[in-house]
C-alpha cells in the first residue's frame, strides 16, 4: 500500500518518465515513425496525467513543504521552481492544443505548436525531478 509520504517519490519518478518518454517520442517522430511517436506521446501524456493526479492528491493531504537548503543553493533552488511553476501552468492547455491538432489530423498546426510545447514540457518533467532532489534529497 502506498502512503502519502511515498507520492513525491512517485511524482519524481513519474515526471522522469514522462521525460525519458518524450525524447522516445521525439525521436521516433524524427525517424518518420507516426506510429511509435504517437505511442511514445500518449504514454508521455498518460503519465504527466498521473502525475498531476498524485501531485494534487499529496499537496491537498501535505500542504507545502519547505526548502531547508541554505546559502548558494537556495536562491539556485528557487530559481529552478519558480520557472517549473510558471511553466507548469503553461504546458497543460499547450498539450492540450497539440494533441488536440493531432486527434483532428492538423498536423501543420500540430507541428508548429509541438516545437514549443515539447521542449517546454520536457523542462517542466525535468525539473520537477531537480526540484524533488533539492527539496528531499539535500
Amino acid at each position: 500500500m502506498i502512503s502519502y509520504s511515498d507520492l513525491p517519490t512517485l511524482n519524481a519518478t513519474l515526471n522522469g518518465t514522462s521525460a525519458l518518454l518524450l525524447l522516445a517520442g521525439y525521436y521516433r517522430i524524427r525517424q518518420q515513425d507516426r506510429g511509435g511517436h504517437r505511442a511514445f506521446m500518449v504514454a508521455a501524456l498518460i503519465t504527466s496525467t498521473l502525475f498531476l493526479i498524485s501531485y494534487l492528491a499529496y499537496h491537498a493531504h501535505a500542504g507545502s513543504v519547505r526548502f531547508q537548503g541554505r546559502g548558494w543553493v537556495r536562491p539556485l533552488y528557487f530559481t529552478i521552481l519558480i520557472s517549473h511553476t510558471l511553466l507548469a501552468t503553461l504546458v497543460l492547455p499547450m498539450v492540450i492544443a497539440t494533441l488536440w491538432h493531432a486527434l483532428k489530423g492538423k498536423f501543420n498546426q500540430h507541428r508548429r505548436i509541438a516545437r514549443w510545447t515539447f521542449p517546454v514540457w520536457l523542462y517542466v518533467s525535468v525539473t520537477g525531478v531537480i526540484v524533488y532532489l533539492m527539496l528531499y534529497h539535500r
